[in-house]
């Protein structure tokens, strides 16, 4: 699709949304700020219907970074000096989630680019992670092939070099 008619549907490219995915804690996120330019609402008022709604986020849905994870993301800062608070840091269930507690037409839509995004994520690392077995198997194989070649290259040393001669002594008497 062009990005002519993405603004025009008010659609966003996967390649932008791919751009936000973080890993923290070894999990996929999305922080609360970009969800909130995503979804095209203030990010008080995203962290507001959340917190209207904390059941329905429990820790493995959302959960707050630490100074810690927030300095490894590298944010700028506003020109108030940056955040008061640590941003809500939103996984894959969460974000689905999201989308109840944003009803709006926009908030499914997006909802529905952002879960391709993370899918098309999960089937590259499962490609990656095949191509990195099937890279160890053929390691693998080439080791023994290695093994079994020097075998054959010692061999054929063994038989082109010639037998030592053994000289018969005739004794005199």
């Amino acid at each position: 699709m062009s990005k002519e008619k993405q603004k025009q549907t008010g659609l966003i490219s996967r390649e932008t949304i791919e751009d936000k995915i973080l890993l923290i804690r070894g999990k996929k996120i999305m922080l609360d700020s970009d969800l909130a330019v995503l979804y095209g609402v203030e990010t008080k008022q995203l962290t507001r219907q959340v917190r209207r709604n904390v059941d329905r986020f429990p820790d493995d849905f959302m959960f707050r970074l630490t100074k810690e994870d927030f300095l490894r993301c590298q944010f700028g800062t506003s020109k108030s000096g940056g955040r008061r608070y640590s941003p809500y840091a939103f996984t894959e269930h969460g974000i689905l989630m999201l989308s109840s507690v944003l009803n709006s037409e926009r908030a499914i839509q997006v909802n529905i680019q952002i879960m391709r995004a993370f899918v098309k994520l999960r089937q590259i690392i499962s490609t990656n992670k095949e191509l990195v077995h099937k890279l160890s198997l053929l390691e693998r194989k080439t080791e023994k092939h290695d093994t079994e070649i020097q075998a054959i290259f010692k061999a054929i040393r063994q038989l082109m070099t010639p037998p030592e001669k053994t000289t018969k002594r005739i004794g005199c008497r």
